[in-house]
Order: C-alpha cells, then structure tokens, then sequence
C-alpha cells in the first residue's frame, strides 16, 4: 500500500512557521504555492532568459536558507518577491553590459500561463527587452515591474526596499530613455500611442 501525504493547509502565517520547523510538508507547499508567481517576476525583469530556471531555483534556496528572518510571515509573497527582485539584480550586474541578456523566443519561456501571443506581440517584447538592456539596472527593474508586470507603486518600492518618491524618480527617468528609444522601432508605436496591448497602468 502506498502512502501518500495529505497537502499541506493553512494561510501564510502557517506556513512559514511549519517551515521553520523543518515541516517537509510545508517546504514543498511553500514551493507549489509560489514558484509560479517567483517565475513570473523574474520573466517580467529579465524577460526570457537562459538562466531563468537556475534563477528560480536560487530563490527558493535564498528563501528557505533565511526564513528566520522574516519579520511578518503574513508577508511571505512580497517577500519572495524582494528575493526574485534581488536574484535578478545579481545576475543583471554580474554580466557584461554588452552580452548579459541572451533572448529566447517567447513561447519557450517557463511556466507561461497565457496563450502564445502574436508574432507582433512576440517582437515588441524582444525590442523591449533590448533597450531594457541599455538601462541601469535601478531603472530598469521598476520599468519592467511596471510596465511589463503591471505592478502598482508602491508594491515595486517595497519589492526594492526603497521609498516611494525613489522608484517615482527611476521610474521617471526610464520612462523617458525607454521612449527615446522606442521611437526608433515601429514594433512599439502601439505601446508609444497608449496602446491597450501593452496594458500600461495608471500612474498612481
């Protein structure tokens, strides 16, 4: 007879303290629960990179070695979030400015959950990421949370560990790099003109 373990319940809180515990249980919910949403953040920063899935297993590793030093386990996603940010960072500025973002197609990105999208679609992301390429990384992260995650303000100065009037100041000026630079691409004058496509927030 085989014995299969029941899944794991419980909220955040829960959670984390079975983990601390060493709850085998909970570790892998932990990761069944969020490996999606680390994917997703990373996608969205680094867009679709060879690396992506040595990423996402780093972050995992990060979180699991310093759980203890989650102050509010009720936050375990913004906090996973700030350790996929973090790991994204690294890698973006341990390579070469020239060589660092090695693009895939779209549809072999991990873990989309989307169907696969349009070949205009498919290049504007590759452009996009492109001129990412040429941004700091400071600048760049806020951009691609906002613009291509869609996240709002004041998740993204959180997720960075910085103020709200810091990501509005890099947010600012990578918008307006990123622009300049769009211009020269036809495969972004949808995102330039509003276009619902990209789905652009509201600054708030």
């Amino acid at each position: 007879m085989v014995v299969r373990a029941l899944p794991f319940v419980g909220d955040d809180a829960v959670l984390v303290a079975a983990v601390r515990a060493g709850n085998r249980a909970a570790i892998a919910a932990l990761y069944d629960r969020y490996e999606a949403h680390v994917m997703r953040t990373l996608v969205r920063v680094l867009g679709a990179d060879r690396e992506l899935a040595d990423m996402h297993h780093d972050v995992f590793v990060r979180a699991l070695g310093s759980i203890d030093e989650l102050r509010d386990p009720g936050a375990l996603r913004a906090w996973l979030t700030s350790i996929a940010i973090f790991t994204a960072r690294t890698c973006i500025l341990r390579r070469s400015r020239r060589f660092w973002l090695r693009l895939l197609p779209w549809y072999e990105v991990p873990e989309v959950e989307a169907p696969l999208p349009s070949s205009e679609v498919t290049e504007a992301l590759r452009v996009t990421y492109t001129i990412l390429d040429g941004l700091p990384v400071d600048e760049r992260i806020p951009f691609a949370l906002r613009f291509v995650g869609g996240m709002e303000l004041t998740e993204i100065a959180e997720a960075c560990g910085v103020s709200l009037a810091t990501i509005k100041r890099r947010l600012a000026r990578a918008e307006a790099h990123f622009t300049e630079q769009a211009r020269e691409h036809p495969a972004l004058s949808d995102w330039l003109e509003g276009s619902a496509r990209w789905g652009a927030p509201k600054k708030r």
